[in-house]
């Protein structure tokens, strides 16, 4: 059973995720709270596998609450809940740790599917989310998304080809176990390509290593 916390500041759309969730039988919402401090307060209470965070609410956003998380109960993996317009806040969450990026207006089958990934241990970008990133990194200059194309390239080049495909899949939200099942190796030997791709991209989490697989096109090619 996978245990999720739900943090949002209004009460109608913590009933609405909590809905959604319920329509899953291997999924339990065990706590509910307004404002990210009490989120925090709740994950480590209950110990949640997954907390379910909106970007703004009171007594400390999401982004704060996530990187709290992550620092304090690391076991506890944090899915954001974002609208458009928001971009400076999921480029922020993606520095703090956050595996998880969702769309309020998504599809109800993209939450169920970005609580189990992150319970399983993987990255989930909504591929709107995703877009919305890479388009937001490049705004302001009508040059700059083809620039951090070419260097998301430079640096999907230093991998080998079997990290390449892990690469590839882990952009499009798999597990290690989904990987391995796809790829036809050992599940230990999908986790040791994913810490070295971390590694020679020079990012911290799997979420940032997917934004690279967008901007890169690796996810592309696996499609």
């Amino acid at each position: 059973m996978i245990r999720v916390l739900v943090a949002d500041d209004e009460p109608m759309i913590r009933a609405g995720v909590r809905a959604i969730l319920a329509t899953d039988p291997g999924i339990a919402v065990v706590a509910e709270a307004a404002g990210g401090r009490e989120a925090v307060d709740l994950v480590r209470r209950h110990r949640p596998d997954v907390a379910v965070l909106d970007v703004r609410m009171p007594g400390g956003d999401g982004i704060e609450a996530a990187a709290e998380i992550r620092r304090t109960v690391s076991a506890t993996g944090v899915v954001i809940l974002t609208t458009f317009g928001e971009d400076d806040y999921i480029l922020q969450a993606l520095g703090g740790g956050a595996a998880g990026f969702l769309v309020k207006s998504g599809d109800p089958e993209e939450l169920i599917a970005g609580v189990r990934a992150v319970a399983d241990g993987a990255a989930y970008l909504s591929p709107r989310v995703a877009a919305r990133v890479v388009a937001h990194l490049a705004a302001g200059d009508a040059g700059a998304l083809a620039g951090r194309r070419r260097a998301a390239r430079v640096r999907v080049d230093t991998l080998t080809a079997r990290e390449r495909e892990v690469l590839g899949c882990l952009g499009t939200g798999l597990s290690n176990g989904q990987i391995a099942r796809r790829l036809g190796v050992a599940e230990g030997t999908v986790k040791a390509h994913v810490s070295s791709i971390l590694t020679r991209l020079g990012v911290d989490n799997r979420a940032a290593a997917a934004v690279v697989a967008h901007e890169a096109g690796v996810v592309a090619e696996q499609r």
